[in-house]
């Protein structure tokens, strides 16, 4: 019988590995957080098949609520499918932080460039704080500082 020196509980398990990119900038649908497993597989009946994709598909309101009366959904759902997805454009940011950014507050890369680092990076902070309950998980100034870079680059094309 194998010794057991630590109690089951102090076991952690390993992080997931990031998501993977199919370009910078381009996630697989079924990437994109808080993305149910069939809706990700419906995306992909309409054609779906990347963050880029819904985007081309989604360029604007009226646009937005015909693939959420294709899909039988609230247009809110689709809308914040496609704030993520333009949040994930961001080097950085893709969608491993693009649901923190969206729960902060940030719809969008232009709205992304346009907040100063003094008030995001604390409230990033507090976000991730308040719900992992771990410091170590919150990027540092320096990261978010170079996510508001490429944001204001994104925004200006």
């Amino acid at each position: 019988m194998p010794r057991r020196d630590r109690p089951a509980s102090r076991l952690t398990p390993r992080p997931a590995p990031p998501p993977i990119p199919i370009s910078p900038g381009n996630w697989p649908i079924a990437d994109l957080p808080g993305l149910a497993p069939e809706m990700a597989v419906t995306l992909s009946q309409q054609g779906i098949h990347s963050t880029h994709d819904l985007l081309d598909r989604c360029p604007d309101d009226r646009a937005i609520l015909a693939l959420a009366n294709d899909l039988h959904l609230a247009k809110h759902h689709v809308r914040k499918w496609v704030a993520l997805a333009d949040l994930a454009r961001v080097p950085g940011v893709g969608c491993t932080y693009a649901g923190t950014l969206l729960h902060a507050g940030i719809a969008s890369v232009a709205q992304l460039a346009a907040t100063p680092i003094h008030q995001l990076h604390p409230q990033l902070v507090r976000l991730l704080v308040a719900t992992t309950q771990r410091r170590d998980l919150c990027p540092d100034r320096a990261i978010v500082s170079d996510w508001l870079t490429a944001a204001r680059s994104l925004a200006r094309r």
